[in-house]
């Protein structure tokens, strides 16, 4: 551990995308390449018995179906179910495709299933039409809500077809697989019912999105629920895991392994602590979500990446909001901007 970062890393080369690396005893990392700035996701396989058990699928395209055939042919197992920790594409992307294979059950949280649902099918409050009027009315100018509206139904490209049937799973429920007992972890924020998992005997947490080492998780306010405070969810989750042995080996979807829960949390709060305080010195009159972009995120942003940070930035204003600094302020021109609340 350097001064500079108070994580362990106990595994110093990255696997190559068809050679699955022991992390643990019937614990296997896959990381399979994905195709934006963040280049990777971890992906998890579990020894179950004479089968296993996947954890997450990659983005749906012909490169990552490519490395898993490689991967499953050379393994020769049977897979006898797929996790899925939620809904975004590079999670559930080729859920349906790989369960097919063996008809293997897919486990999900029923919020995330109907979150896909929502997003395949384009209902109202999940459309991109929704967003780009959502976005509007916090100030993001009209040539980016121009691009985001051009790229259309994303979701579909990296999710190319949705599981027909899941088992829904719920925060505490143990799931056994090879012998083992995975305690179901529910966190919020990141998406709506994110489902980690916990095996207490082992000491490993496989956390999905909701803790990682060295980037912060994004946390969004979506159309659909507008004023939801997803920040102080998301901080309010990770009480959940933060007094789990400091001794547990993390698996995280972004980045390598690590151990040391409580210290990376502590980083996480500290950040969005600093980032909240930045937002709240900038507002030296009412703002948007869309004018406090380069406050939250001093850097050239493409437009996928638009999308995240104005998520990101009504969430850091709502839940000021929620905690009383600041007030919601309606234009004459429909657009929401934020004031500073002052205290008698």
């Amino acid at each position: 551990m350097s001064r500079s970062d108070p994580l362990d890393y106990p595994f110093g080369e990255v696997p190559a995308p068809t050679t699955p690396t022991r992390v643990a005893p019937g614990v296997s990392w896959v990381r399979m390449p994905l195709p934006f700035a963040l280049d990777h996701i971890n992906l998890w396989m579990l020894d179950d018995g004479d089968d296993m058990v996947l954890v997450d699928t990659g983005f749906g395209t012909d490169e990552t179906r490519a490395h898993w055939r490689r991967i499953l042919e050379a393994d020769g197992r049977r897979i006898s179910g797929v996790v899925v920790t939620h809904f975004h594409p590079d999670h559930l992307g080729l859920a349906a495709w790989i369960a097919a294979r063996d008809d293997a059950t897919v486990y999900m949280t029923e919020a995330e299933y109907l979150e896909a649902l929502a997003l395949w099918h384009q209902l109202p409050g999940h459309c991109v039409a929704d967003m780009v009027a959502f976005f509007r009315s916090h100030g993001l100018p009209e040539p980016r809500l121009a691009a985001l509206e051009a790229r259309g139904n994303t979701y579909r490209r990296g999710v190319p077809e949705l599981p027909r049937t899941h088992r829904r799973i719920f925060h505490g429920d143990r799931l056994t697989i090879g012998g083992r007992h995975w305690r179901v972890v529910v966190g919020h924020g990141h998406a709506p019912e994110h489902a980690s998992l916990y095996c207490a005997e082992d000491g490993i947490l496989i956390s999905g999105d909701m803790l990682l080492p060295r980037i912060s998780t994004n946390v969004s306010v979506q159309a659909a629920a507008p004023l939801d405070d997803a920040l102080g969810c998301f901080l309010l989750s990770l009480q959940r895991i933060i007094d789990l042995p400091g001794n547990t080996l993390v698996l995280p979807s972004h980045g390598k392994p690590f151990r040391g829960i409580r210290a990376r949390i502590e980083q996480l709060e500290a950040h969005h602590a600093e980032r909240c305080s930045a937002v709240l010195q900038a507002l030296d009159r009412p703002m948007s979500a869309g004018e406090l972009l380069p406050v939250l995120f001093p850097r050239e942003l493409d437009n996928h990446q638009v999308m995240f940070a104005m998520g990101e930035a009504v969430a850091h204003l709502n839940h000021l909001a929620q905690r009383g600094l600041v007030e919601r302020v309606s234009g004459d021109d429909g657009t929401v901007r934020f004031a500073r609340r002052h205290r008698n």
